[in-house]
């Protein structure tokens, strides 16, 4: 995925924009406010949602995610469960459990993805899938699109910053305040 370009780099704490819709753009410029942003992506989330990520390698899907379960209160170090395909985090605190997925190293089709029954655990659950993208959308007509891109300055690549869009799909997200989550 090519970085989007920016006319000057940014490299603020957390800066947002909104667009029509359920869309925001946060900046973040470091891992520690990735995980923040996952905790305040949290606070949103209800048994149900499916939540989509798209990154290259080391964009920071599995950060995010980790701040995801920590808002959560789910049990277990949330890592990347790229060789497990899956993993499930029971609540702590008599919330849904976290179901991450790592779509990696699935092909392109459904059929992989039906063996994993995550129709099953969505609708009491909040399901997590790194590269899901073209393969896990028949799950949910709701869902929300997080893409993390490194953000990109004049000439250069600013390491730690990134651009995360997120974009409500469908009904669930419409009235959702995704431009509040720069925080």
């Amino acid at each position: 995925m090519e970085a989007p370009h920016a006319a000057h780099p940014r490299t603020a704490d957390a800066q947002a924009g909104t667009a029509a819709g359920s869309e925001a753009v946060v900046t973040v410029d470091s891992p520690q406010r990735m995980q923040d942003l996952g905790r305040r992506i949290a606070a949103l989330l209800r048994p149900g949602d499916l939540v989509l990520l798209t990154g290259e390698l080391g964009a920071g899907k599995t950060t995010l995610t980790r701040g995801l379960g920590e808002g959560l209160g789910v049990r277990g170090a949330v890592t990347s469960p790229t060789f497990v395909i899956a993993r499930v985090h029971p609540s702590l605190v008599d919330g849904p459990p976290l179901v991450h997925v790592d779509a990696y190293r699935l092909g392109g089709g459904l059929e992989e993805m039906e063996d994993l029954d995550l129709d099953v655990s969505l609708p009491d659950s909040v399901v997590v899938v790194e590269w899901g993208d073209g393969k896990v959308e028949e799950l949910s007509e709701d869902r929300l699109h997080v893409v993390i891109a490194r953000a990109v300055g004049h000439e250069e690549v600013l390491d730690d910053v990134r651009q995360v869009t997120l974009r409500g799909v469908g009904a669930r997200w419409e009235s959702a305040d995704l431009a509040g989550l720069a925080g």
